[in-house]
């Protein structure tokens, strides 16, 4: 399943690098790409992983990214 999830809180490359650096290590992610210019991370992930949504927010917000939906 793809995913674009709203942030607030990514304002440049290092801060997005951190953020797909933390997506990326949460199980069942295959891919993410995090968006400074669109304020936007765009996640693939199987959507049979228990709780893998909340798992995916918790990392942005663990790299100091605010969620939005």
């Amino acid at each position: 399943m793809q995913k674009k999830i709203y942030v607030v809180g990514m304002f440049d490359e290092g801060t997005a690098g951190n953020v797909q650096n933390a997506v990326s290590a949460v199980a069942g992610v295959t891919s993410v790409t995090a968006n400074v210019d669109k304020a936007q991370v765009l996640v693939d992930f199987d959507e049979g992983t228990a709780g893998i949504e909340d798992a995916i927010n918790a990392a942005i917000q663990g790299a100091g990214v605010d969620v939005l939906g």
